[in-house]
C-alpha cells in the first residue's frame, strides 16, 4: 500500500496506535504508553515556546527510501511548511524530527531513521528517551545541543 492508501482506508481509521509502512508498504504498527503521549507534548510545547517562525507538526509522516516514516514530532520553518502543507506525506522532511524513544526500540532502528530523515532533508533529528534525556544529531553525529534550538533543555521532566 502507498501511504495515501493507508490513509483513506475506511478499516485503519481512528486507530489507537502509530502507524508507518515499511520499503515493502507494508504497515507496521507500534503501540505507545502515555508517558510517549506525555513527551509528544511537551516537546511540541517548547518547541512553539522557543521559535515562533515555524510550525510544530505531530506525527508527521515523511516519505523516505523505506516507506512511511512518522516523526513523533517535528519543526518545520515557515517556508518549508508552505511546501509541504498540503502533502499527505511530507516530499521533504522538516527541519527537526524528534522520536520518542520506547524499549522496543533499537539502536540500529533509531540510527537508520536518523539516516531516513537526514536523506529528506532534515537538518536535525533528537531522540527523547524514556527518562526524558534529549540527545540531538545532525547529519554529521552527535550535537551536544540543538543548533536550530540552542535552549532546549536537555532534559525534559513529565
Amino acid at each position: 500500500m502507498n501511504w495515501q492508501e493507508v490513509c483513506e482506508h475506511p478499516s485503519l481509521q481512528d486507530l489507537p496506535f502509530k502507524i508507518e509502512t515499511n520499503e515493502r508498504g507494508e504497515i507496521v504498527m507500534a503501540p505507545v504508553k502515555v508517558y510517549h503521549s506525555a513527551y509528544q507534548g511537551e516537546l511540541g510545547f517548547l518547541l512553539r515556546s522557543l521559535r515562533s517562525d515555524g510550525k510544530v507538526l505531530a506525527e508527521c509522516a515523511i516519505h523516505t527510501a523505506k516507506g512511511t516514516k512518522v516523526a513523533d514530532v517535528a519543526w518545520c520553518s515557515t517556508e518549508r511548511f508552505q511546501q509541504i502543507k498540503d502533502e499527505t506525506e511530507c516530499s521533504i522532511a522538516p527541519e527537526v524530527c524528534v522520536e520518542v524513544l520506547s524499549l522496543s526500540n533499537t539502536d540500529s532502528e533509531i540510527q537508520e531513521k536518523r539516516q531516513l530523515y537526514f536523506d529528506r532533508g532534515a537538518v536535525e533529528v533528537w531522540t527523547c528517551h524514556a527518562d526524558g534525556s534529549i540527545h540531538f544529531y545532525h547529519a554529521g553525529g552527535k550535537l551536544e545541543q540543538s543548533l536550530l534550538f540552542p535552549k532546549f533543555p536537555l532534559l525534559i521532566e513529565i
